[in-house]
């Protein structure tokens, strides 16, 4: 199960709105649905939390690229919203290269892939995708540093992280109103 929340930042606090993911192909799109939420160039960030295999943080600032931190990137891997994430850039790898992660067509909303053992193997036809994906975590992770979480917290939370991450940043209760 997903959940995925905008908290954008204003003069008089966090606000917080539930956000559908299913029109959002790209990361791109994915900045553009962040931004609406801002009247100002104020920080939104975007939440994504699969229970108990990953969560992401999208940062905008502004008209900046946007900033990215996945906790798992091969749990990320197999779901069609952390396929948003996993940037070329982010992966570290060549744009367009024959390390792509796998098809979209081919992952379920669950997070799995489509005919994917039992015992949870990650390997994908063709022995390709999944060995260019890392276990754990990639992308920014000073991310929230300057909101009150530090590399080393954000790094350590895990199966309710949405909910930690809102409360340091003293959202949970606008947070908790959309959940």
């Amino acid at each position: 199960m997903y959940f995925a929340a905008l908290l954008a930042r204003t003069e008089d606090g966090w606000e917080a709105s539930d956000t559908e993911l299913d029109d959002v192909e790209t990361l791109s799109d994915l900045a553009d649905l962040a931004r609406e939420a801002s009247s100002e160039d104020d920080t939104v960030l975007v939440l994504i939390e699969q229970e108990d295999a990953w969560f992401g943080v999208v940062r905008i600032d502004g008209e900046e690229d946007p900033r990215i931190y996945v906790s798992d990137a091969a749990a990320a891997a197999r779901s069609s919203y952390g396929e948003i994430l996993l940037t070329d850039e982010l992966l570290g790898r060549d744009p367009g290269g024959d390390d792509d992660v796998a098809d979209l067509d081919s992952l379920d909303l669950d997070g799995t892939e489509d005919g994917e053992d039992e015992d949870g193997d990650d390997e994908t036809e063709g022995g390709g995708s999944a060995e260019a994906v890392p276990h754990g975590p990639v992308g920014d992770t000073e991310i929230l540093d300057d909101l009150g979480v530090a590399e080393k917290e954000l790094k350590a939370l895990s199966t309710d992280a949405v909910t930690e991450i809102a409360e340091a940043l003293g959202a949970s209760e606008t947070l908790e109103t959309v959940r």
